[in-house]
């Protein structure tokens, strides 16, 4: 009989996490941030991308394939302002991942600083630095080049 209990208290606990992931407000305050203040790491990724494009150009380029990504939606920010920060979600728990992207002017376009973090666990597991290549990679249409 204990066991049963502990079994229901796990599944309860498990399912009350499920729910506490969907529903945790996001806070611009603490994930509209300086892309260029973030660290690789983890949980974490950091990616540079330089643009022949204007600076707000290129957050309208990149905002259009984030944006195409499922599950992402904007949290924060928009090309005009030049810092957009997105949420993503994952598939099955819903685990929200967020993205900023900042546009630097320089000679002939704009730099892009892509930091994209997981707000929830110890690891990733490499799926923002996918979702980043992936972003990234679709900007090459545009004439994207690795930032330095």
């Amino acid at each position: 009989m204990l066991w049963k209990i502990l079994i229901g208290l796990v599944v309860l606990g498990g399912v009350g996490l499920a729910v506490w992931v969907r529903v945790a407000p996001s806070d611009p305050q603490r994930w509209h941030t300086d892309p260029a203040m973030g660290a690789a790491g983890a949980n974490s990724h950091v990616a540079k991308h330089v643009l022949p494009l204007p600076p707000e150009a290129a957050l309208a380029a990149l905002d259009a394939v984030a944006l195409a990504e499922p599950r992402t939606s904007l949290l924060a920010g928009s090309p005009a302002e030049g810092r957009v920060t997105y949420v993503s979600r994952s598939r099955l728990m819903g685990y929200p991942d967020y993205t900023t992207v900042a546009a630097i002017p320089e000679a002939g376009g704009s730099v892009l600083v892509v930091h994209a973090r997981a707000r929830f666990g110890q690891s990733d597991l490499g799926v923002n630095a996918a979702r980043v290549g992936r972003w990234l990679d679709a900007l090459g249409r545009v004439g994207a080049q690795p930032g330095p």
